[in-house]
């Protein structure tokens, strides 16, 4: 063991001025140092002309497959965002073995190399854990498209129109014009409920008479007024039915089909016209009251 050691100190001593020597030589003699080593010179250029070539080379291929790949997805009609990323992804993909094969050319060891990038990348994405998981939901997003840009959704607990769709967040327009920015780890992990990707919506209306009224003439006036309403699809049949019998009234429940887009004119204008229609009717719509009795 002992030998071993003493062995190991002798070959690193004899290092030193093996390079010191060599140094001193070149600087005496550069042209008889060249003459004399022209060999393994020229195979170190060669190395380093053929790495700058691959280097080149490899950066145009890249480039090129990298732009290649963008343009299919975009005539394949795939979301831009995705589109881009998928190109830069390939690009940097080609670079990342060129710059090996380089390498590799010159006589630097990559195996260590590739360790080194490994090991480098394990730790990038364990801090970087939250966003990788709103880049994959955000994939997700953008391949299967559950929403899209204009639409009405609820996610997350938000409501809004979805202004864009990005690799790490989603952004909605609240109706009262609030911006709300959402992580895509967020909307892909929750329920999405999208009220416009459907051509039609169906309105649900409920309203109370009195006990003392006719049921008949109530619903009849109602389904009057929604067949009135150019914006009511007739075609899906107009519902008026008895849904509850209340403490104080009795509840009609009306279901009428519209498109997607007057989903909420046809909401409001309906409850505004169904209170003249009944009124016109004279079907009374009751209301709370307090009876004060004055005892002397």
């Amino acid at each position: 063991m002992a030998e071993e050691v003493a062995n190991k100190a002798a070959e690193e001593a004899a290092k030193e001025p093996q390079s010191v020597e060599v140094l001193n030589s070149f600087i005496s003699d550069p042209v008889g140092y060249v003459t004399a080593h022209q060999d393994a010179i020229i195979s170190v250029c060669t190395n380093l002309l053929y790495a700058m070539l691959i280097l080149v080379i490899g950066w145009l291929v890249a480039k090129v497959f990298g732009g290649i790949t963008n343009k299919v997805l975009s005539k394949a009609k795939v979301e831009v965002t995705i589109a881009r990323f998928a190109g830069q992804l390939v690009k940097y993909a080609i670079l990342a073995f060129v710059i090996t094969a380089a390498l590799g050319r010159l006589g630097i060891e990559t195996a260590s190399f590739i360790a080194i990038i490994g090991a480098a990348s394990f730790a990038v994405g364990m801090a970087l854990q939250g966003s990788l998981s709103n880049f994959a939901a955000g994939v997700l997003l953008l391949i299967f498209r559950p929403i899209k840009a204009g639409e009405y959704v609820n996610v997350a607990g938000q409501e809004g129109v979805v202004q864009e769709i990005t690799i790490f967040t989603t952004a909605l327009l609240s109706v009262d014009n609030k911006m709300i920015v959402i992580p895509n780890s967020a909307v892909g992990s929750g329920t999405i409920i999208n009220f416009s990707r459907e051509e039609k919506r169906r309105v649900d209306f409920n309203f109370s008479i009195a006990y003392g009224s006719d049921i008949e003439t109530a619903k009849k006036a109602l389904r009057q007024m929604f067949e009135a309403d150019d914006r009511v699809i007739k075609e899906d049949g107009i519902t008026t039915v008895v849904s509850a019998l209340g403490e104080s009234a009795v509840t009609i429940h009306c279901r009428v089909w519209v498109k997607s887009a007057n989903y909420w004119d046809v909401f409001f204008d309906g409850n505004e016209k169904a209170l003249a229609a009944l009124g016109k009717a004279a079907v009374e719509i009751p209301y709370r009251t307090i009876s004060v009795i004055n005892k002397k």
